[in-house]
C-alpha cells in the first residue's frame, strides 16, 4: 500500500476541520459528561489553533465564534465574552473577506455571551443587531440556518423571537 504524504498546511487544514466537526458532535448532545465537556473545549481550541496556523482571517473569526459558543453552552460567560468580542473584532478588521452571515453570527455570539454573563441590556442590544444582520443574509438556506441557531440554546431568560 502506498503511503500518502501531506504538507504541514494540509495537515493543519485536516485537523482544523476534524476538530471543528468533533466540537459540533459534542455541542449537539443534549447532555454531556464532564469528560465530554473538557473534550468540547479541547476540540474547539484545537480547531482554532490549526486554523490560525494555516487559515485566513475568515477561519480565525469563525474559530473564535465557535469558542464563544462552546463557552456560552458551558455557562462560562466571561470566556464567552472574550471570544465573542474577538470574533467581532476580526470580523470588522477583515470585512471584505467575510460573508453576510458572518456578521449575523458575530452579533449572535456577543449577544449570547452577554446573556450567559447575566448582562441582559447588552444581550438584548446585540440580539437586535444579530436579527438585523440576519435579515440581510441573501441565501435563504443560510438565513434559515442562522435564525434556527439564534433561537436555539439557553438565552438566560431572554426571549428570542
Amino acid at each position: 500500500m502506498e503511503e500518502k504524504t501531506y504538507t504541514v498546511s494540509q495537515a493543519h487544514h485536516y485537523f482544523a476541520v476534524d476538530y471543528h466537526s468533533q466540537t459540533w458532535e459534542l455541542l449537539e448532545k443534549p447532555k454531556r459528561t464532564l469528560d465530554e465537556e473538557e473534550r468540547l473545549l479541547d476540540y474547539a481550541h484545537a480547531s482554532l489553533a490549526h486554523w490560525r496556523s494555516t487559515g485566513t482571517a475568515l477561519r480565525h473569526q469563525r474559530g473564535e465564534w465557535l469558542l464563544a459558543r462552546v463557552y456560552a453552552v458551558l455557562g462560562e460567560g466571561r470566556q464567552a465574552l472574550k471570544h465573542a468580542y474577538r470574533c467581532a473584532e476580526i470580523l470588522h478588521a477583515n470585512q471584505a473577506e467575510m460573508q453576510d452571515f458572518d456578521f449575523a453570527f458575530a452579533y449572535e455570539a456577543v449577544a449570547r455571551a452577554h446573556a450567559v454573563a447575566g448582562e441582559r441590556a447588552d444581550a438584548e442590544r446585540f440580539l437586535q443587531k444579530a436579527k438585523e444582520a440576519g435579515e440581510k443574509i441573501q441565501e435563504t438556506d443560510d438565513r434559515e440556518t442562522f435564525f434556527a441557531e439564534l433561537k436555539s440554546g439557553d438565552w438566560n431568560g431572554i426571549r428570542v423571537v
